[in-house]
């Protein structure tokens, strides 16, 4: 088989995929598997494949999602573990893409800034800046695939605290954990209360520092296994890529009945975590000041603690939590509105991401920009209006893979389905009385909350919503007809030639 084109050919690629990481190499792979005579290539802005995986490097950095779903469908996940730290999952990562020839595809260095549309040729025109030689080139392709996740990658959340200016030590991000740092006899002060302080502070505790939590409101903490006996038994006495589907298969029915469990008995819910943490925390430990948060189960997202090792951190002495506003920081410390002062040699403002749709890249309809908030999300992956683009945002409430992979699975089918009907374009037309007036998320954690207003909207109802329940996505990307009556489908305008002349 031929080689397929590159962006340094010149020649047009039938699909771009923006970002290496989980989204973008699972896509790939899909295409690689599904599609092999397509012609495609990756830009990644950054040095190295893995995303997520390879830009965090704070102590403990893991996922917060069991790997079985987390993987990919079509990649068994190995490992006894069911959370797993960085460095596996980015050579996960790696051997997926090598299994696939997708690390042959990526162009590392590479920015899309821009993305314009053009109707005449039908294809998109791309603005990618080489951070090699500074220039910028451009790259056109018949589809565009966005698969830079959702959050700013350059840019962390970071709220500015009274008087930190006076704090005589470092105020670090886990965004941009500096190389090198030895944590052992320090005072550290955490603020944040998320998935990312949850899992940063056992580890900073093992690595001997004495911890301090500060949050202004408390979090969901759920302990969970960190392996999963069941899924090693299959292993033993199953095939691997057998054991691997059920294993899946059972994690992701668990997701979706806790969900559903927390959401329809939050009462209940409630009290269930709060038992498990008084399990493991110190005997008359105040669960109800620091672990009893004010809002319902999974109305923010909830922080797992695998083998509770959070709640064990605190049981061992070398971590403690403070919950309440912060007044303002002192030279040696930070001072609460209560007038408590949390010593600190070091703190740590896990305050969260910034959310950054599509990396920042500007998109435009033959020069005319498209305004995200001014659009409507069609089955969670393409924008009404808005020719031959397909986007990941994968399920906050579940493995971010699910969702990431049945869209990349619809991906394929619908490429497939237009060449069997030879058709080269596909806009999705929002119907009249579909408003698209709803946020995007009915999900609010804060830095989807700061975001709201930048993000696309979602409709009434299916297939304009961003669905949250993997059973219904299952059936909508994955086995009803591709082709939807929402869909407007073109043939390819004839070749042109440099003067703009159709060629015969």
């Amino acid at each position: 088989m031929n080689a397929s084109p590159s962006p340094a050919d010149g020649a047009p690629l039938d699909v771009l995929i923006v970002g290496a990481g989980l989204s973008g190499i699972g896509a790939a792979c899909h295409l690689s598997r599904e599609l092999p005579q397509k012609s495609y290539a990756i830009l990644e802005a950054r040095d190295k494949l893995g995303g997520t995986w390879d830009l965090f490097r704070y102590p403990g950095v893991r996922s917060d999602s069991d790997l079985p779903t987390y993987a990919y469908a079509f990649k068994p996940w190995k490992s006894r573990k069911t959370f797993a730290g960085a460095d596996e999952i980015l050579a996960y990562l790696r051997e997926a893409a090598a299994e696939h020839g997708v690390d042959k595809k990526i162009r590392y260095r590479r920015q899309a800034l821009a993305a314009d549309w053009d109707s005449a040729s039908a294809f998109w025109r791309v603005t990618v800046l080489n951070a090699d030689v500074g220039s910028e080139t451009t790259v056109r392709c018949r589809w565009l695939f966005v698969a830079t996740g959702y959050y700013d990658y350059e840019q962390a959340y970071r709220p500015h605290f009274p008087d930190e200016e006076a704090f005589r030590g470092p105020i670090l991000h886990p965004q941009a954990w500096p190389e090198g740092f030895d944590a052992k006899g320090k005072r550290i002060a955490v603020i944040g209360s998320g998935a990312t302080a949850v899992t940063l502070v056992p580890a900073l505790a093992e690595a001997g520092a004495q911890v301090t939590q500060i949050q202004r409101t408390p979090s969901y903490i759920l302990p969970f296994p960190s392996e999963d006996s069941i899924a090693n038994a299959l292993r033993r006495v199953l095939p691997e890529t057998t054991a691997y589907a059920i294993a899946r298969r059972k994690n992701i029915l668990i997701q979706q009945r806790l969900y559903a469990f927390f959401q329809r008995y939050p009462k209940a819910a409630r009290r269930l975590i709060r038992w498990t943490n008084r399990r493991l925390l110190p005997k008359g430990y105040p669960v109800d000041v620091h672990f009893n948060p004010p809002y319902g189960p999974w109305d923010q997202r909830l922080c797992i603690a695998p083998d509770g090792d959070f709640l064990k951190a605190i049981r061992s002495g070398r971590v403690s939590v403070v919950t309440g506003g912060i007044e303002r920081f002192t030279p040696g410390g930070v001072r609460m509105h209560s007038g408590e002062e949390v010593a600190a040699d070091v703190v740590v403002a896990a305050t969260g991401l910034a959310v950054r749709l599509l990396r920042g890249m500007r998109l435009s309809l033959d020069g005319v920009p498209v305004e995200l908030p001014e659009r409507t999300v069609f089955k969670a992956t393409m924008l009404d209006g808005v020719p031959n683009l397909c986007f990941v945002f994968g399920y906050v409430n579940a493995s971010w893979t699910l969702r990431a992979d049945l869209i990349s699975r619809f991906f394929c089918r619908l490429l497939k389905a237009l060449d069997a009907r030879g058709e080269a374009v596909c806009v999705v037309e929002r119907p009249e009385g579909e408003t698209g007036d709803r946020p995007l998320f009915d999900f609010r954690p804060g830095y989807i909350e700061r975001a709201l207003n930048d993000l696309p909207r979602q409709g009434l109802g299916s297939p304009w919503v961003m669905s949250s329940n993997y059973a219904l996505d299952e059936r909508l990307l994955a086995h009803e007809p591709v082709i939807d009556p929402a869909m407007r489908l073109e043939a390819a305008p004839p070749a042109l030639d440099r003067l703009g002349e159709a060629v015969a």
